[in-house]
């Protein structure tokens, strides 16, 4: 009797004690959550995008003429000095190194234009006899006329002689200067650089060099050198380019067109991630007006628009950027100093309004807002909600108006 009264004890435990463990692992338990806080503080909207910089007014230094380049001496990044510092030194292509027939034509050139000259110059001492003999036969007539001898015809003829004698006199003078201009370009083309330096040459003794200096046109420094070595370059080939790193640096920027529309000249610029320490201001100073087409890295055609952006000043701060550099800008296209914020991982959509759970007596509220500027970790709060409510963050789909919640540990 005793033993059935003890099983039967021990089975009533039993099932109690079953009870108790399926009513602990079945009852309604709180969900867990993050949760956030609605605080008042600074906001902004920012529009991001990677953007390189570059001098404004940098300058390709180019041949003058056609020649030969000597090696460029200076390296990127010496200063020079606008009109002072020489970056490069040339030599103009010798026209004179000619073939045997081509110098044998000009040889003879010269000697045709030699005896054109002399020609042209008899033809003035006889245009100059001519010239003696028509004035001296003139005095002669006016003195027969004034005597009464000699008629008007005969004085009107000797005047006419010696006017048109005079007038082949001129002629001749400007024959010859003729036939000695085609002399000296004949001469011209049998000339060789190598002839300018030889003594007792003309521009040996006035001391012309064939070498010609290139200077900097700005100062600043070298960016890049083009050519460094020696070589034949035709007129008007790039050698360096040059510009003012230091003061006159911009960044340039290819937004997405849906974002360029939201930016304009005078908008405020923070420099990011650009190597140094802390973030440059800088405002935008031009968008321009026209797009073009751009693949992304995924293949996706995109509208971009260059935005240009200059750096607020000059100065340490920005040491060691130079031209073509790669930086990260956030043009700020709105920002309010004491804007009340909510975590943009608190909302969701019910229905055609935003929404959050408040989290009061360790439930979930349903709560509609009014959201302003959203940059997509804090939104603006126009209405619905006050500085201190704590929210849920990253709401579960399962989550219910007035089911109880708990803040989930953080280990």
């Amino acid at each position: 009797m005793a033993r059935k009264r003890s099983r039967s004890v021990l089975t009533v435990a039993t099932v109690v004690a079953l009870g108790a463990v399926l009513a602990f692992a079945f009852w309604p338990r709180p969900v867990r959550v993050d949760i956030g806080t609605v605080t008042k503080e600074a906001m902004m909207v920012t529009i991001d995008e990677e953007g390189r910089t570059r001098v404004r007014d940098a300058y390709v230094i180019s041949t003058p003429v056609a020649g030969r380049l000597l090696r460029v001496e200076v390296d990127p990044g010496d200063p020079v000095k606008k009109n002072e510092t020489i970056v490069a030194q040339m030599r103009p292509t010798n026209p004179a190194v000619l073939d045997v027939r081509s110098r044998e034509q000009a040889r003879s050139a010269e000697a045709a234009a030699a005896a054109a000259l002399r020609l042209a110059r008899a033809e003035l001492n006889r245009a100059m006899a001519d010239r003696e003999l028509a004035e001296t036969d003139l005095e002669r007539v006016r003195t027969l006329y004034q005597k009464g001898t000699a008629s008007q015809v005969e004085l009107d003829r000797a005047v006419h002689e010696a006017r048109a004698t005079q007038a082949a006199v001129d002629t001749a003078e400007a024959a010859i200067e003729i036939r000695q201009a085609e002399l000296e370009n004949a001469r011209a083309q049998l000339m060789g650089f190598e002839d300018q330096q030889q003594p007792g040459s003309v521009n040996a003794q006035a001391g012309y060099s064939d070498e010609i200096p290139i200077r900097a046109p700005i100062t600043g420094q070298v960016l890049r050198i083009i050519q460094q070595s020696e070589t034949t370059l035709p007129v008007g080939a790039a050698i360096m380019e040059v510009g003012n790193v230091d003061s006159d640096l911009e960044v340039l920027l290819e937004l997405l067109s849906t974002d360029a529309v939201q930016v304009a000249p005078g908008d405020r610029v923070l420099i990011e991630k650009w190597g140094g320490p802390g973030t440059l201001d800088a405002v935008v100073t031009r968008v321009d007006p026209w797009g073009f087409t751009k693949f992304s890295a995924l293949g996706v055609e995109e509208q971009r628009v260059n935005t240009i952006i200059r750096f607020d000043e000059a100065g340490p701060a920005q040491t060691g950027l130079g031209h073509g550099f790669r930086v990260e800008a956030r043009i700020v296209v709105w920002e309010d100093d004491d804007a009340l914020i909510v975590p943009s991982s608190a909302l969701f959509r019910e229905g055609q309004d935003w929404a959050v759970f408040l989290v009061e007596d360790d439930r979930a509220k349903l709560r509609k807002v009014e959201i302003g500027h959203n940059n997509g970790v804090q939104a603006q709060v126009i209405k619905g909600l006050e500085p201190g409510d704590r929210v849920i963050l990253y709401p579960a789909s399962g989550l219910s108006d007035g089911m109880r919640v708990a803040q989930r540990e953080v280990h």
